[in-house]
């Protein structure tokens, strides 16, 4: 049974004021947005409810139940009801159907935004409440047919790839159970342009902030980071890492796309790869990147060995082969199955019969060498090759290769001003599947870097175009899907959602690979123009990225997650490899914009992007690794899983600790997103006291 309260518990006589201030008597805006709240009865029992106005904007909402003895209850819930129209509507994680729910898993920056013409109604739960225990889950859904906004305790399991699901069994144990949220309302122009910055600043002030300042900031501390990933890479791992063959009779070589527990030297069983043996210049897995972060170290320190190995990883992205200007993607290796210790394992051919392909994570096949080109893919080493060009060597070759490859660019934008997803690798012609999507701006954040360099006018234009296309029809709506929306691990709603909302929850499925992608293009754009609505897009865009990082530390979550982003709004990681991707974008907002919490925020990006590393840095993930592989010791320090509980499920004996690094979406990633800092800010960025 539900009791209704807030707008009908002055009525019912539950309580007669909020403070000394009569119900009746609340913000008018809260009487316009908000029809009903109910909650369940726990055990038969009422909840003693406390109701706090913290500002204008602001209530707390309090609920104590004591429990006299084990309460079974399979759920326990409130519910709210909208008095809006629901115009716009986000969630930090999909429940497509009934009994699908937010997970505490997810809760990063947890809330749910509804808004009309005129107000924006904010929910967040009172994480500060959220106990450890394994078996009740916290839990959020969104409504929008029903019009019902919940919060609520259950048991819950993982469905698929990732949703998650109430399941029966819970039981409250004797004692004390607290719930609460937050209820934020507005009726400003600001807010209904950027819903996403009273969530941000809240929780910033009121938990992220307090962890950021217990991270032991140096850049000393930093720096044994990026020796950890390099001595991992390049000595103790060496042998299984570092690739090194010949093209044409240059000499190249780059970090192998991917290696596994079983080729660590303290592994007692035999070697199996986990895929085909690779090295990627693409969207997520970038050698030119990480090399560009190998050669700003090795110039800083004098090392002439590990400089020849980034240049070799430089000479090896040159010598991809293009077609027309347009180009592959990555160089493998054959793969044959063997046997070996009585098992049959995965083992390469060498680079001897290397061939070219593109990336397999695409809606066609999962066949690298028959997979398509990838616009996206080209356009971001394009603009590796940029920075390479601008900021490391004045190599004309960098720049030739991307002018030829703008060239073609450009010749295949569409009227409405977006770049194709893929095109076939013989006919150049493109394929009709996200033709129109937020992959466009990272093609438009390179040419306006293009035209940066080389001051053509054109480069320009092509640009904006592409800009206000995704403005006009992607930013609005959060219409972020992209290739890893879809075609990655996650293949959830890959037969029916795309380019579709979900009905239930008034949202796309989502990726903020493509927020950063468009923030970054939109402050390259207002840096290029001085027109301040590229910037107001730019902040809205970037702190809906930010409702991806976590703001505060889960007492469920066992490695340090301040400042570590998730993925998308159905999958289930922390503390992901592409944070060391935003670190510098969101410092270039910090900038920009004067400010400290974006600061904060990147700064704690960066850190996070090390805390999956494997060293005596970090003790809590440390325990965890030796908890899941108890064979690991020194000569892994630097082994960075991509990670944190990708599948759903954490737990304290090392469950949520993954198996593979990816130096290119890992290790060697965290340490280019340091390294490029270092040089474009100094060390008084790292530390605190000079700041």
């Amino acid at each position: 049974m539900k009791k209704t309260f807030f707008l009908f518990l002055y009525v019912c006589g539950l309580i007669s004021s909020v403070e000394g201030i009569p119900l009746h008597n609340l913000p008018e805006r809260f009487m316009k947005a908000v029809g009903s709240i109910e909650y369940d009865s726990l055990g038969g029992k009422e909840a003693v409810c406390e109701v706090q106005r913290l500002d204008a904007h602001t209530l707390h909402v309090a609920l104590r139940f004591d429990l006299d003895r084990e309460t079974p209850q399979d759920d326990w819930s409130v519910c709210l009801e909208p008095a809006i129209a629901a115009k716009f509507t986000w969630a930090n994680h999909l429940t497509p159907e009934e009994g699908n729910v937010i997970d505490r898993h997810c809760f990063r920056t947890p809330a749910i935004i509804w808004q009309d013409e005129k107000t924006t109604l904010i929910l967040i739960p009172d994480v500060d409440l959220i106990p450890e225990d394994p078996d009740l889950h916290w839990y959020m859904d969104l409504d929008v047919p029903h019009n019902r906004v919940s919060l609520g305790i259950s048991r819950t399991e993982v469905e698929g790839h990732v949703l998650f699901r109430k399941v029966s069994g819970a039981i409250h144990a004797p004692g004390t159970m607290r719930f609460g949220f937050y209820l934020k309302v507005y009726d400003d122009e600001t807010t209904l342009r950027n819903p996403f910055r009273p969530v941000l600043s809240f929780f910033w002030k009121r938990w992220g902030h307090r962890a950021f300042e217990e991270i032991p900031f140096n850049a000393d501390r930093f720096t044994r980071y990026c020796e950890y990933a390099y001595g991992w890479a390049f000595d103790r791992w060496g042998d299984s890492v570092w690739q090194e063959f010949e093209i044409a009779g240059r000499r190249v070589g780059a970090p192998v796309f991917i290696v596994n527990v079983t080729q660590s030297p303290g592994y007692p069983g035999i070697v199996n790869e986990r895929e085909f043996r690779s090295i990627w210049n693409q969207a997520w897995f970038s050698s030119l990147r990480s090399a560009s972060g190998l050669y700003r170290y090795a110039r800083r320190c004098n090392d002439d060995a590990l400089l020849e190995k980034a240049r070799m990883t430089k000479e090896l992205a040159l010598s991809f082969p293009r077609r027309d200007g347009f180009f592959y993607g990555l160089v493998g290796t054959p793969m044959e199955r063997i046997e070996a210790g009585g098992r049959s394992v995965n083992r390469s051919k060498g680079w001897n019969d290397l061939f070219w392909g593109n990336s397999n994570r695409n809606p066609f096949t999962c066949d690298a060498e028959e997979a398509p080109f990838h616009i996206l893919d080209m356009s971001w080493t394009a603009l590796q090759m940029l920075t390479w060009y601008a900021d490391l060597e004045r190599d004309e070759r960098l720049l030739d290769y991307a002018v030829e490859y703008a060239e073609a660019l450009m010749k295949i934008q569409t009227d409405a001003g977006f770049f194709p997803a893929w095109i076939d690798t013989q006919t150049l012609q493109p394929y009709e599947i996200l033709t129109v999507s937020p992959e466009t701006s990272l093609s438009a954040w390179f040419l306006l870097r293009l035209a940066d360099l080389t001051g053509e006018g054109r480069y320009e234009r092509s640009a904006l175009r592409a800009v206000q296309a995704v403005i006009g029809q992607i930013v609005p709506e959060g219409r972020w899907e992209d290739f890893e929306t879809y075609w990655s691990c996650c293949r959830l709603g890959t037969d029916k959602w795309v380019g579709k909302k979900i009905e239930r929850n008034g949202m796309y499925k989502q990726c903020n690979l493509s927020m950063f992608w468009t923030a970054g293009a939109l402050l390259a754009a207002y840096e290029r123009t001085h027109e301040r609505h590229y910037l107001e897009w730019g902040q809205r865009t970037l702190d809906e990225l930010l409702m991806t990082q976590a703001s505060w530390q889960p007492p469920y979550i066992y490695v340090d997650a301040v400042g570590g982003f998730g993925v998308m709004n159905a999958d289930a990681e922390w503390n992901d490899a592409r944070q060391s991707l935003f670190a510098p974008l969101i410092l270039d907002y910090a900038r920009c914009m004067r400010s400290s919490e974006y600061r904060e925020r990147g700064l704690a990006a960066l850190n996070a992007s090390f805390q999956m590393m494997y060293c005596p840095e970090n003790p809590r993930a440390k325990i965890q690794w030796e908890k899941a592989w108890p064979f690991f010791g020194p000569c892994d320090y630097g082994f960075t899983m991509e990670n944190y509980g990708h599948g759903g499920v954490t737990g304290p004996q090392g469950e949520g600790m993954g198996e593979f690094t990816i130096y290119d979406w890992g290790n060697g990633a965290a340490a280019e997103a340091f390294q490029s800092l270092y040089d474009r800010y100094g060390k008084k960025l790292f530390d605190k006291e000079k700041r």
